[in-house]
């Protein structure tokens, strides 16, 4: 038998805490290249405060080594993910959950027919077989080239439902004390034209539905639904309000709707079946990032989005899950034929599964709240400009040149993006450390001396080819030095970023109050304003990954990096949404000069 999903998470190493002393000094080190001389010396003088013997920062400090050493504290940021995901006031709808557009030539895809309904079942099929191997604890743990990752965020794959509250959101998920072990439910929800359904997937025994029960009650679904549902009728047009708006909602309805509640929140995952054909791949993107938003419950943590042709793809809620876990999850349901899940799971025919209505107890004044909601997130989503990018180009092609793959993307970045707008900006890259104990992602701040140096050669005429090529491979060395810097746990950022919390947190207990100067300080302020937000999800599996941008100014840039191709989801609000296009069409003219540059 394969080692059971869980059994290494205890045995992994712990998130290093870096010193105060140590994050110090690499923050200043990676804000250096953002900053003028003034604005350095500015910032250099709020560390030295910072560093003070009696700083509040010290007191902080100190307790979260408390916090570390604490029996049943997995790591250090066991705190800071609660804080960072569930503490956003702002809407998660577009803002914060995330998408991946599925390949149509996969196992699971070419074991169907095109039809909707039979590709819908299909991946519940796979989902529920996957669930109740996870159940069973027989998900093998993921370990690429033998290094064991850390499997906990799986237990947010199925039945986690974020709820909106203040000061902070909550979590009602599995595997807690609230809610020991796996999830019991049998059931999903289906959305179809803005009517939301709840749907057995596993019977009253436990047997999983076959996969033609399934197609049959998503096509029963789809009949009774056939007629859309008024707007202000639609409950998860509420799931896009800000999360300081939609916790007094969500309580305004529990008392006359907590049947509706109980179902949503406990269903294992969401499906939700557009009834068009995407115009294109960036329209098919689009509808996953946001959609319909009457056709969506975006506090789910997982919702499979299924359209009229048979395209489909994933949303999912952030505050449990990254990338790195969905697409294992998604390798594993795309992998393999819809025949060889049901075999798995045991499903055995059933008839039609039990359906039935969900609807919601809406006042006027509630009505109106929805359908203001809904009309108020069709413009914020108008109001996000998306293109796509895709490449003959891989990882077999930089690696060809002896380069980091992602090296070469993120160089490729940073001079599309100076030629675009003319400067270098923050850029983030998420780094993944599910190599620790509750591991999840590193802050990776991009840009170093190195990549300046790199850039301003690119822009010299006077530097010939081999001098151009000596400063791109010394940054692309300096890139991979960084990279490490963070699966080592030696990133800066969430460790000065946790103080600042703690502070918020408990820091009249503590004593700590007095206000710390650097978190205003240039160097915090400049770093941190994302000009570019990066992240990469290799599978094959999968065509496009994507999610909106994180500022006024930002374009989110999310990568498929694969041996043969490399395609990206830009987002930026509409308002620049100019520079996204000049950054997308100088983005093709570097990528095509660096190869050209790198081939000798």
């Amino acid at each position: 038998m394969s080692e059971r999903t869980f059994a290494h998470d205890e045995q992994l190493p712990r998130v290093p805490l870096p010193t105060l002393e140590e994050s110090c000094t690499r923050f200043l080190h990676w804000s250096a290249p953002l900053l003028s001389t003034d604005e350095y010396a500015a910032t250099a003088a709020t560390v030295e405060d910072l560093l003070r013997p009696d700083s509040p920062a010290r007191t902080l400090h100190a307790d979260l080594e408390r916090f570390d050493a604490e029996p049943g504290v997995g790591s250090w940021l066991d705190e800071f993910w609660p804080s960072r995901y569930l503490g956003r006031r702002d809407r998660i709808a577009l803002n914060a959950n995330f998408f991946f557009l599925f390949r149509d030539d996969t196992a699971l895809a070419g074991s169907t027919t095109a039809d909707q309904s039979e590709r819908a079942a299909a991946l519940v099929s796979a989902a529920v077989n996957y669930k109740l191997r996870l159940d069973a604890e027989e998900i093998p743990p993921v370990a690429p080239r033998g290094q064991q990752l850390n499997m906990a965020q799986n237990k947010f794959l199925f039945s986690e439902t974020r709820i909106p509250g203040i000061p902070q959101d909550t979590v009602r998920v599995p595997y807690s004390p609230e809610w020991p072990g796996h999830s019991q439910a049998r059931h999903i929800l289906v959305f179809y034209r803005g009517n939301m359904f709840r749907m057995d997937a596993i019977g009253p025994d436990g047997v999983p539905y076959t996969p033609e029960d399934l197609a049959a009650g998503l096509r029963g679904v789809m009949k009774t639904g056939a007629r859309r549902a008024a707007t202000s009728a639609s409950a998860g047009h509420l799931t896009t309000l800000a999360r300081v708006e939609w916790a007094p909602v969500r309580e305004g309805l529990l008392a006359a709707n907590a049947a509706a509640f109980e179902t949503i929140e406990t269903a294992l995952f969401c499906v939700c079946l557009e009834d068009f054909a995407p115009r294109d791949t960036l329209h098919a993107c689009d509808q996953l990032l946001h959609g319909d938003s009457g056709n969506r419950w975006f506090d789910k943590a997982v919702s499979f989005v299924v359209f009229a042709d048979g395209q489909a793809g994933i949303n999912v809620e952030h505050c449990g899950l990254d990338g790195t876990t969905i697409l294992s999850f998604v390798d594993a349901l795309l992998e393999s034929p819809v025949s060889a899940h049901a075999e798995q799971s045991g499903a055995q025919p059933q008839g039609l599964p039990g359906t039935e209505p969900i609807e919601f107890v809406l006042d006027a004044e509630q009505k109106t709240v929805v359908a203001t909601a809904a009309a108020a997130f069709a413009q914020f989503a108008a109001d996000t400009a998306t293109s796509t990018v895709s490449f003959d180009f891989g990882t077999k092609r930089a690696k060809s040149f002896g380069m980091s793959p992602d090296a070469f993307a993120q160089l490729s970045y940073q001079l599309a993006h100076q030629r675009s707008k003319g400067l270098i900006g923050a850029t983030y890259e998420s780094i993944a450390t599910r190599q620790y104990r509750n591991g999840r992602t590193e802050a990776m701040r991009v840009v170093t001396p190195e990549v300046l140096e790199f850039v301003a050669a690119m822009q010299d005429p006077s530097v010939d080819a081999d001098g151009k090529r000596a400063a791109m491979r010394t940054a692309a060395e300096a890139h991979v030095r960084r990279a490490q810097e963070c699966q080592r746990g030696e990133a800066p950022e969430q460790h000065l970023w946790e103080l600042q919390m703690i502070q918020g947190r408990r820091g009249e207990e503590l004593g700590a109050t007095e206000p710390m100067a650097f978190f205003d300080s240039p160097g915090w302020r400049i770093t941190r304003d994302d000009f570019l937000s990066t992240s990469s999800a290799p599978s094959v599996n999968i065509q496009y990954f994507g999610f909106g941008s994180t500022s006024p100014t930002c374009i989110g840039i999310a990568y498929v990096l694969l041996p043969d191709r490399w395609n990206l989801y830009l987002a930026t609000p509409r308002s620049v949404a100019q520079q996204m296009h000049g950054f997308a069409d100088n983005l093709r003219q570097v990528v095509a000069e660096l190869a050209e540059l790198l081939t000798v």
